[in-house]
């Protein structure tokens, strides 16, 4: 079922289950963020839409974003005086986007037509096969993790953000094999194109083993190349698990 709500399209992918803060200052960013505010607790949802890289959020906003994106609860809200906002997010349902409605003078920002992606369901052989795979993504994540940052001492970086935190710090992996798909594509160092490769696939089966190829290959040019496969920058994004 179709159904109407904010959108707020960003330069990352968001996945369920994945903690997403946000500081918020455009006009009509803010004006979103009241408007859930007011809302019942159970409408402080928006959707967050990766931009496609080369693209700019304008008249042709249906095509600039990425078709399948993610809910975003909205968990903490700490204002300050001058309207802007720190807030805390938390990803919860799959969605794809039907369409667009643009900003108006009644609503500044932009709304969106969605369809919410349910979680596909797994029988005992797929459950079996998520296990393999998920250990597989839990060891090759690990050595990627490893591997980059011997990668950025040889670099003479040292691989901190400005607050001295590792860039992909050691987090806690979730047991069940679907929210590991996600929060290890959250924090993997992926290219945007294969988080939201990641995010479109419906069943973690087929999640984890796409996932699994894909840091096999960065893993591979983590150690032969001695090449960081992403901007440093995109890797400081803090992600932890809801």
């Amino acid at each position: 079922m179709a159904e109407t709500i904010p959108l707020f399209p960003l330069g990352t992918v968001l996945f369920p289950g994945v903690v997403l803060p946000l500081h918020i200052f455009e006009p009509r960013y803010r004006a979103l963020v009241r408007d859930l505010m007011t809302a019942g607790p159970a409408a402080r949802q928006f959707g967050v839409c990766a931009i496609r890289q080369g693209w700019e959020v304008g008249e042709g906003a249906v095509t600039a974003l990425y078709e399948i994106g993610c809910t975003a609860e909205l968990r903490q809200v700490h204002p300050y005086r001058d309207g802007r906002f720190d807030v805390v997010t938390a990803g919860r349902d799959r969605f794809r986007l039907l369409d667009v409605v643009p900003a108006d003078g009644d609503v500044p920002y932009l709304r969106g037509r969605i369809e919410r992606l349910p979680e596909a369901d797994a029988d005992a052989r797929a459950g079996e096969e998520a296990e393999v795979l998920a250990a597989g993504v839990r060891e090759v994540f690990a050595r990627c993790r490893t591997l980059l940052h011997a990668t950025l001492r040889a670099g003479e970086q040292t691989g901190d953000d400005e607050t001295g935190q590792p860039i992909l710090p050691a987090l806690p992996l979730p047991s069940d094999p679907a929210m590991l798909s996600y929060l290890v594509g959250s924090a993997a160092p992926l290219t945007l194109d294969d988080q939201q490769s990641l995010l479109a696939i419906d069943d973690p089966v087929g999640r984890l083993r796409r996932q699994l190829r894909l840091l096999k290959r960065e893993a591979t040019m983590l150690s032969r190349l001695h090449a960081v496969p992403v901007p440093l920058a995109e890797l400081r994004v803090g992600q932890s698990p809801n």
